[in-house]
């Protein structure tokens, strides 16, 4: 897992953008407004989030389906 130290906020930026607009908006959103204020873990399991398919983002954070990984479902619910 990646060192929250080795992380490039521009990078993060980026890796937010996805290819559909309504993640580029829910994760824009948060990272903005949310994650400066989380707790390492947490950052972390948003890094991690970030590196799902588009299509598994979509699905988990539309509650078509759920992501197995216990902290996925925690950032998952703190973004929406």
């Amino acid at each position: 897992m990646k060192e929250l130290t080795d992380l490039d906020p521009q990078r993060l930026k980026w890796q937010c953008r996805r290819g559909m607009l309504e993640l580029d908006l829910l994760l824009m959103k948060f990272l903005e407004e949310r994650y400066p204020s989380l707790d390492e873990q947490d950052k972390l399991a948003f890094i991690e989030l970030l590196k799902e398919s588009d299509q598994d983002l979509h699905g988990w954070f539309f509650r078509e389906t759920q992501p197995l990984d216990a902290e996925l479902k925690r950032i998952i619910e703190l973004i929406v």
